[in-house]
């Protein structure tokens, strides 16, 4: 069965953007920049919000960019292809390989869950995250912790009422203090 996954940069304590909605701090160095392209590698599908997915719409003709490095052409034809699911109530359509959500959240993944397919179900964006988490389809929380404290913001991790116990299966420091972290959901 394939792995839900969630992946996101994160400030030591605990948000994915700060108070101002501003996230420049997580800007990637080389080395995470090159982990990131490997992790996407694995990914099959990947479930966003709307705000995520505006966010990365830069990355559907990024390679048109004559300033681009090879790094970033590299993640650009990665991503360009990868299957994506939008989850929005404002949006009517979507560009690049994407499609808009038909059902909830839970029906996508269990429908993705019984297809055939190679690859992770990624989702991105907390508040996506936060709903697959109340249902317990998060197979792996995966954080790049960077070292800095924003004071507020949107959380990465779900708030709900409810313990989850996770296993640490991978850990890596990067030579810019940025420390990754790959927990499995123990079931």
């Amino acid at each position: 069965m394939r792995s839900v996954t969630y992946s996101m940069s994160v400030s030591l304590d605990g948000y994915i953007v700060g108070p101002d909605g501003g996230f420049d701090w997580s800007e990637p160095d080389d080395d995470v920049f090159r982990f990131w392209i490997d992790e996407i590698r694995e990914v099959g599908v990947h479930l966003m919000g709307r705000r995520l997915y505006e966010t990365m719409l830069y990355w559907e003709t990024a390679d048109q960019d004559p300033s681009l490095d090879d790094a970033m052409l590299e993640w650009t034809a990665l991503w360009k292809p990868l299957p994506k699911v939008v989850f929005s109530t404002t949006l009517s359509e979507v560009r690049g390989n994407a499609r808009l959500a038909s059902g909830g959240l839970v029906e996508e993944i269990e429908r993705l869950r019984a297809e055939p397919g190679d690859g992770d179900i990624a989702i991105g964006g907390a508040t996506l995250a936060a709903e697959a988490a109340a249902s317990g389809l998060i197979d792996e929380y995966r954080a790049m912790v960077h070292p800095v404290l924003v004071g507020g913001g949107i959380s990465f991790f779900p708030r709900h009422e409810r313990r989850v116990d996770l296993e640490l299966v991978e850990t890596r420091t990067f030579s810019s203090r940025v420390v990754y972290l790959r927990h499995r959901v123990a079931r």
